[in-house]
């Protein structure tokens, strides 16, 4: 593609026709080949929404014309477009991502609606609730619900094993500006990494633990090939950190407080399982959109 001589309006049409069929925003919940070619056209222009919509038909610079074709050549070379574009969108936040954080999914959306139902359940007016987002990743969860809880009304903890992610999790933190006032992080696996005079003290823990087995042959090329490991398989049959959190969790919950996990859609049983031996009451496993169980919650019982 050459600058000065082709349009906005033109790159975008060049652009949804080489990258068709070629994108893994379908399947994560983006849209068709000409809203993918927006999309990367707007940050290759820098100019979003309205603003990409005025400069239509003005040329291209040299400059943005080599951003695109280097996004371009790496979606044509299989890349995950969320990491081309470097965000991608969950609920009502903009998250950067990048290789060292899974891809925000729709399956995880749901998750954050059980924690939203519960911790209103949980809420008392007099004091601010405690929860903890244990493997935050880009914080797509625990930041989620900074956001949609009123302003100060949650001390939220975000956890993570690596300090990668964590970085990512605090830029995101930053995104959301005041809502992040009661954002903590802390690197470590699972509940340990919670200071221990925390224990027995959190209203609500959230977590979207690795469920893939380690010979998941189902699991997307795609997937498998440039999403973290460590996010991503479980260990065995993919429910062996879901079990480590299951056997911490209890502990560092108070009396009557939740538990939320999203599994596997084959692990129901089993997680559910998990949890009633662990000392969890009132233990619910709830479907996705495709009728595959998604979402398991429990509580420590409240005597």
């Amino acid at each position: 593609m050459t600058a000065d001589t082709i349009t906005w309006r033109e790159l975008w049409a060049e652009t949804a026709s080489t990258l068709a069929g070629r994108t893994t925003a379908r399947r994560l919940g983006g849209g068709e080949d000409r809203q993918v070619a927006r999309w990367i056209c707007e940050t290759a222009s820098g100019a979003d929404g309205e603003e990409f919509l005025e400069i239509l038909d003005a040329p291209a610079t040299q400059r943005t014309v080599h951003a695109l074709d280097a996004m371009v050549a790496r979606v044509r070379a299989g890349e995950p477009l969320q990491y081309v574009l470097g965000r991608w969108g969950f609920r009502h936040l903009d998250l950067m991502v990048d290789r060292r954080v899974l891809i925000p999914r729709p399956e995880t959306e749901q998750v954050v609606e059980v924690a939203l139902r519960l911790a209103r359940e949980l809420r008392d007016p007099l004091r601010r609730l405690r929860v903890a987002d244990l493997g935050t990743g880009s914080g797509a969860i625990g930041l989620s619900l900074a956001f949609e809880f009123a302003l100060d009304a949650a001390e939220i903890w975000l956890t993570d094993v690596s300090p990668d992610a964590l970085d990512v999790a605090r830029a995101n933190a930053a995104g959301i500006g005041r809502h992040a006032a009661g954002i903590r992080t802390a690197e470590g696996s699972w509940c340990d990494a919670l200071p221990a005079e925390l224990r027995g003290t959190f209203d609500l823990i959230v977590s979207n633990p690795p469920y893939v087995g380690d010979d998941d042959a189902g699991l997307e090329p795609v997937v498998r090939d440039w999403e973290p490991r460590v996010a991503l398989f479980g260990g065995g049959e993919g429910l062996a950190q879901t079990q480590v959190i299951a056997g911490q969790a209890l502990g560092w919950l108070r009396p009557g407080g939740a538990l939320v996990l999203e599994i596997s859609g084959r692990h129901g049983r089993e997680v559910a399982a998990l949890l009633d031996t662990a000392g969890f009451v009132d233990v619910v496993v709830s479907r996705d959109l495709a009728g595959l169980d998604r979402v398991a919650q429990a509580k420590r019982a409240a005597t």
